[in-house]
């Protein structure tokens, strides 16, 4: 994988856009990493019982998986110095084969003197936005 160069990038470079399939044996594979045992994330009876559509996806998976948008393009993992979002609305993920998706896209939004970049990310789940006021700011390469 190469890194992206400063040089290479300008305000307004769109980021390939990505989807993402989110399965209910993702999120179990998830809650077994990240300690993250909610049953809101597993269980669609307790999930409808506290007023839920049905199980949802973690923020903080949601939120990586936009994340990877942003790596992938930069081509350097550790290339993110910040990043914050604000949940919308969460990824609700049916227990069927076709599971949901997760379409997250970006834009370079401005171009900084010390080799960074702004992103501004967009992820929409279900035709609904799923993370607003998303942006990160990016370290490339010389």
């Amino acid at each position: 994988m190469s890194r992206l160069r400063h040089a290479d990038v300008e305000v307004g470079t769109e980021l390939p856009e990505r989807t993402f399939p989110v399965r209910r044996l993702d999120l179990v594979r998830y809650a077994g990493a990240s300690g993250d045992f909610n049953p809101i994330h597993w269980n669609e009876r307790f999930a409808k019982s506290v007023g839920l559509p049905d199980v949802i996806a973690h923020g903080m998976f949601t939120m990586a998986e936009a994340a990877r948008v942003i790596t992938d393009w930069a081509g350097d993992p550790g290339c993110v110095v910040d990043y914050s979002v604000r949940f919308s609305a969460p990824v609700v993920v049916p227990d069927d084969d076709e599971g949901a998706e997760i379409t997250v896209g970006g834009k370079v939004k401005t171009k900084n003197d010390d080799g960074t970049v702004t992103v501004l990310l967009t992820a929409r789940s279900g035709g609904a936005k799923v993370l607003v006021q998303s942006k990160a700011t990016v370290r490339l390469a010389r």
